[in-house]
């Protein structure tokens, strides 16, 4: 698939089907998404790749908001990021997070973000446990890493996406000569 074509149809997908993510594409998505730029090549994400069921279950109630869907994707990856590494940690997590999902669209594999830094377990709460919280109570999380996200991958249960229809004079874009 081309680069543009990629982009364009590029969509956040939150169904399914039952069919498991091969280990090839997964092998290629992540070599993707290792090969993203960081600041001053600190290379400080990582990445955990969950497969199982019940743990995936267990993920799509890190928040009460927004993440319900996660429990009928095959595949999540956490996207986290060196704290002692780099200071930008969140940044260099983010443009990884972006490569795992563009090689994912490159697979047609549908995908979604579910944000997890600085979101509360549950919204009602936003002062008692976070959503990273949460999911350090029973993965195995390296010390010193902070999860940026988790990215639902699977084979899509929906329709195509629409084309996108972003211009170059759209408004969020200023152009200055």
């Amino acid at each position: 698939m081309e680069f543009f074509e990629i982009i364009e149809r590029r969509h956040s997908v939150r169904s399914f089907t039952d069919e498991t993510v091969s280990q090839e594409d997964i092998t290629r998505m992540l070599k993707t998404a290792l090969a993203a730029p960081s600041s001053r090549n600190s290379r400080s994400s990582s990445f955990m790749v969950i497969e199982d069921k019940t743990l995936i279950t267990s993920i799509a109630g890190m928040r009460d908001y927004g993440s319900a869907f996660v429990e009928h994707a095959p595949l999540v990856v956490l996207v986290m990021g060196d704290e002692q590494r780099s200071d930008l940690w969140m940044v260099n997590a983010s443009i990884s997070a972006t490569f795992l999902q563009l090689a994912a669209e490159a697979l047609s594999l549908g995908n979604c973000w579910v944000h997890v830094e600085g979101r509360p377990h549950k919204k009602d709460e936003p002062d008692g446990l976070s959503a990273e919280e949460y999911l350090r109570s029973f993965l195995p999380i390296p010390e010193g890493r902070r999860i940026l996200c988790a990215i639902a991958i699977g084979h899509s249960a929906e329709h195509e996406a629409k084309p996108r229809t972003e211009t170059a004079c759209d408004d969020r874009v200023i152009v200055v000569k």
